[in-house]
Formats: C-alpha cells, sequence, structure tokens
C-alpha cells in the first residue's frame, strides 16, 4: 500500500481549464524530472518526480513529499525540468 498524504497536503493543480481540450500525451515510460509545485499550505517547493502525461501547457508529476508520501498534481510545464 502507498502511503498518501492528507489532502490538507496535497499540491495545488492547475486550472482545470489549462488541460481541457489539450491533446494529452502519456508517458510508456515515466520520465524522471524536478518540478516545482505549490503545497496544501501554500509553499512552493522542489520535488524530484516523474512525468507521466503532459500537454503543451502542463505536465502531469508524481513525486514523493518530504515525509516520503506519494502524491501527484498537474503543473505548469514551465516549472518542470527533466533530470
Amino acid at each position: 500500500m502507498v502511503d498518501r498524504g492528507p489532502m490538507r497536503d496535497m499540491a495545488r493543480q492547475v486550472p482545470p481549464t489549462v488541460i481541457a481540450g489539450q491533446r494529452i500525451t502519456r508517458s510508456p515510460s515515466p520520465v524522471p524530472v524536478r518540478a516545482w509545485i505549490i503545497d496544501g499550505r501554500g509553499r512552493d517547493v522542489q520535488v524530484d518526480g516523474e512525468a507521466v502525461a503532459w500537454t503543451p501547457s502542463a505536465v502531469h508529476v508524481r513525486y514523493r513529499d518530504e515525509h516520503g508520501r506519494a502524491g501527484t498534481a498537474w503543473v505548469w510545464a514551465s516549472a518542470v525540468t527533466r533530470r
């Protein structure tokens, strides 16, 4: 079983309208990335993770928080770099 963080600690997502209507590319194997997320407490946090899908303007990142709990978030593409 994967330990997931409580909802209050989950990263904020880009607005759904950013993804709606865009072609989503799903990776057959996750791409290692470093991403900036805004956590549930409003802090900017840089995390190591994996890009599992993307659009021209957003990336779906799977990551572990500072407590080792799994999380996912759609973030702005400009907040993500390959590792």
